[in-house]
């Protein structure tokens, strides 16, 4: 199985001339009946070895850290986190990756190998800052945190450079949205449920980042659909479970016109998937939808039922959607005003050949 990023990187080789690759998406798109540009592709398995890495790979990291663990003798006797597990995952990590990532370009080896990688490097930091500060309180635990996510970021950024794995992008935004949590709770230790807004505006400003990388590629052929995918799938929970966090969606009972409301925003996140072609926000809220039109149900005396009609109802009008996903995506797009509507990837194939 071939990705899009598999025919740039074809292209831009020369092994693949950019009319024949045109063709070839044509041609798939035809078989599929159905426009590639509303695939909504990104690469995940590249084969059955892919798999047998990945889990090989994990087998590997986990007896590395716990051997660091154990090697470690006063952060097992402290119960914290050991600086040298943490070091030994995020060298083995950026190993593996030079030769899974650099040179097999295996998909999902790489991905684990990416957030192995920062998690090392972020267990490593952690550890150190809870040895060389024990007894930080609330507000200098939260500047030291910040720290730990703001050094995370880096290392990061280093991975980026050296093997372009998309993830990476999106697993940077994260660290630098834990960045800002955190400065916010060291600044303001009694926000409480008021840190809910500040995720949401993390995950507005990450969803505005992958709008800026999806921008640039309408078509959805290279690398940086790939990475504005992942930073949709980071953005959209930070957004749907801070907006119904907020609105007391799970709190207990909720009232009708709460169920109403939340129905309405999935209703508006449908209509934005559609237009940017993204089904992250969807797939984010769904659990949320779910309770709302149960309570719904419930509330018209339906109580035993409640569960299975909600998602009878839902099951069905997502399979509807998806079915029909271009033609309604088509009546969106063509209501928006010009000067969004250029932006939007496009809605066929013949766009992207003229």
């Amino acid at each position: 199985m071939y990705s899009e990023s598999d025919l740039q990187a074809a292209i831009e080789a020369g092994v693949l001339d950019p009319a024949a690759a045109d063709a070839l998406r044509s041609h798939v798109a035809a078989r599929r009946v159905s426009p590639l540009v509303d695939e909504e592709h990104f690469r995940l398995l590249t084969g059955f070895n892919d798999i047998f890495v990945s889990i090989a790979s994990v087998i590997l990291l986990v007896a590395v850290g716990w051997l660091g663990q154990n090697l470690d003798g006063e952060a097992r006797f402290a119960q914290r986190p050991a600086i040298l597990a943490g070091v030994l995952v995020a060298a083995i990590s950026w190993g593996l990756a030079e030769y899974f990532t650099r040179r097999r370009r295996m998909a999902l080896p790489s991905i684990i190998l990416l957030l192995s990688f920062a998690g090392g490097v972020a267990m490593s930091l952690i550890g150190l800052v809870a040895r060389l500060v024990p007894n930080a309180g609330t507000q200098i635990g939260a500047l030291l945190l910040s720290a730990v996510a703001l050094a995370t970021v880096g290392a990061i950024w280093l991975h980026w450079r050296r093997f372009m794995v998309p993830i990476a992008v999106a697993a940077g935004a994260a660290a630098a949205a834990g960045v800002a949590i955190s400065l916010v709770l060291a600044s303001a230790p009694t926000i409480d449920g008021g840190i809910f807004w500040v995720v949401l505006l993390c995950g507005i400003a990450i969803f505005a980042y992958a709008m800026w990388w999806d921008v640039s590629d309408r078509s959805r052929t290279t690398r940086r659909s790939d990475v504005a995918f992942w930073l949709h799938l980071a953005a959209a929970p930070m957004i749907a479970h801070s907006l119904f966090h907020l609105l007391g969606v799970l709190d207990g009972a909720i009232s009708i016109g709460t169920a109403a409301t939340v129905i309405a925003l999935y209703v508006l996140f449908g209509l934005v998937a559609l237009a940017i072609d993204r089904r992250a926000l969807l797939v984010s809220s769904l659990a949320y939808v779910l309770w709302a039109l149960s309570a719904l149900f419930r509330e018209a005396g339906a109580v035993e039922l409640s569960f299975a009609l909600t998602a009878l109802v839902i099951g069905s009008a997502l399979l509807l959607l998806s079915a029909l996903w271009h033609t309604a995506r088509r009546l969106v797009v063509d209501g928006l005003p010009e000067n969004v509507r250029i932006r939007m990837p496009y809605l066929d194939r013949d766009a992207v050949a003229v």
